[in-house]
């Protein structure tokens, strides 16, 4: 079987992008959300989002989706993006064992405030920040070393040193040009939520250029998203202590 590389993010972390331009090397076959695809819409949903009676995708599993993945693989190196909080109780030792890991952590303010604007019904259990630090501290435990981290904030500013320290840590080549690509292109047509309307800033992008940083009040927000920003702040600040630096 050939690597499976897995980037273990959270909503609204700007993980599209990186996946969007891990698709631009052209050496990895990438994976959008396999798992939450399957644990959302799949034959049999494990979240409310979707209710009885909308659709569901007939045959999609879990179970399904991590042998298609190992069926990639047997082909080819893998690239997937995707959320801990869904298979958080698929983790057993020989699961992990496939998987060469890697950590995209962003601001809980930054993610959270996205999260109510897209779905302002959201659940905490659809944050993803304890599931996140817990694989976190398992692989660690497992392997005696912290998987690599990158900050979504640290990334934004220095796209390409904090790219090549990323290729560096999860044994890849670091391909500058993927940095960049044509405005125009279509990230929906590896979304299966609802036809990708949360990438449309990306379509219109032209690559990962370095951007100053940004800062977000939690002043004007509903008490309940001060309320989980609060008890997913110590989560995202036990890997932000571990990321990788330029």
């Amino acid at each position: 079987m050939h690597k499976i590389i897995a980037l273990w993010a959270v909503p609204r972390s700007t993980s599209t992008a990186f996946e969007w331009m891990m698709r631009q090397r052209g050496d990895l076959d990438c994976l959008h959300e396999p798992f939450g695809e399957a644990w959302y819409q799949g034959e049999e949903p494990l979240w409310h989002r979707f209710n009885p009676g909308d659709v569901t995708t007939p045959g999609l599993t879990l179970e399904s989706v991590w042998q298609g993945i190992q069926d990639r693989a047997a082909k080819g190196p893998v690239f997937l993006k995707d959320f801990p909080h869904y298979i958080n109780h698929m983790w057993d030792d020989d699961f992990l064992s496939h998987f060469t890991h890697a950590f995209l952590i962003r601001d809980p303010a930054k993610t959270i405030t996205s999260m109510h604007h897209k779905w302002p019904d959201f659940h905490e259990g659809e944050v993803g920040f304890p599931e996140q630090r817990a694989l976190f501290d398992l692989l660690w435990a497992l392997n005696g070393a912290a998987p690599p981290v990158i900050d979504s904030d640290d990334l934004l500013e220095n796209p390409h040193d904090l790219t090549r320290a990323f290729c560096g840590a999860v044994d890849i080549p670091f391909i500058a040009d993927a940095l960049s690509w044509e405005p125009g292109g279509d990230p929906s047509a590896h979304s299966w939520w609802d036809g990708g309307s949360f990438h449309a800033n990306l379509a219109n992008s032209t690559g990962l250029k370095p951007q100053k940083r940004k800062y977000v009040s939690l002043e004007e927000t509903p008490a309940r998203v001060q309320q989980v920003y609060r008890r997913m702040k110590p989560h995202y600040d036990r890997l932000h202590k571990w990321r990788l630096k330029a």
